[in-house]
């Protein structure tokens, strides 16, 4: 019986433990109106305090989330997302914003926002050729970013947003291309002539105004040497010379000075 006290004794020792450790923090949001939630999360935004910020509005949804300050919180809380640089989470605030609210004044924004966030994620493509290899890099974010800021310039022509997203789309329109080219110059110098040629061709088909396109049809001409394909190599010559008639890769004349065919640079 001794012993069975003492274990007894000893289980409510840990218990008593239990009970005496740190207490919880204490929610100093607790009781607060749906107002003064806003408030706060205004303000921690305008302090760069992102993660509060985050907080407090998702406390405001969950605890009023019917009114206006609770459907203005899911705009808020998807910049607060993008600013703290979290911009998967930033993009579902969005999406979730556009699917619930989809005739608010302010739904342009959420497009807007949304290719902004799909663009800082892919952001620095062009200026990170050298650095990266791009064959290996997928291009998704790229593509999204694009396809909202093209959503929103059909949809909201007018709004404030679309002159900037155009500008945007221009720069992404040549990120991709030059992606392209980058990954069929990377075929090309393995070896791998039929996915170069399908990658440069790929380049020309779906951005034709690109700058990138002249080099396209300059890796096009290469593979299709190189697959020993005369006659397409001729009218990929042809159709290079058209466009681009003063092509830096013509190099003023039929050889590179060696006696090789102009097109052979590597």
């Amino acid at each position: 019986m001794a012993h069975f006290t003492l274990r007894s004794l000893t289980l409510v020792g840990v218990l008593l433990l239990a009970g005496c450790g740190l207490p919880d923090q204490v929610d100093e949001t607790v009781g607060w109106s749906a107002q003064k939630l806003y408030t706060e999360a205004k303000e921690s935004m305008g302090d760069g305090a992102w993660d509060r910020a985050i907080k407090m509005f998702e406390k405001l949804e969950a605890r009023y989330p019917y009114g206006r300050y609770a459907q203005q919180a899911q705009l808020e809380v998807a910049y607060a997302y993008y600013k703290s640089g979290e911009q998967a989470s930033a993009v579902a605030a969005c999406d979730r914003f556009i699917k619930l609210h989809p005739n608010h004044a302010n739904v342009d924004y959420a497009f807007y926002l949304k290719g902004l966030a799909y663009f800082n994620e892919d952001l620095g493509l062009l200026g990170t050729l050298a650095n990266q290899d791009l064959s290996e890099r997928d291009p998704k974010a790229t593509r999204e970013s694009f396809l909202t800021f093209k959503e929103l310039a059909q949809r909201f022509p007018d709004s404030k947003y679309t002159p900037d997203a155009q500008l945007r789309m221009r720069y992404l329109v040549n990120a991709l291309a030059n992606h392209e080219v980058h990954v069929a110059r990377f075929y090309y110098k393995r070896g791998a002539y039929l996915a170069a040629a399908n990658r440069a061709q790929a380049a020309i088909k779906d951005f034709p105004q690109s700058p990138a396109v002249e080099e396209a049809l300059f890796l096009l001409v290469q593979s299709y040497d190189a697959m020993n394909l005369p006659d397409l190599r001729k009218d990929a010559e042809r159709v290079m010379r058209q466009n681009f008639p003063n092509s830096r890769y013509f190099a003023g004349n039929q050889s590179g000075g060696d006696g090789a065919p102009w097109w052979k640079l590597w």
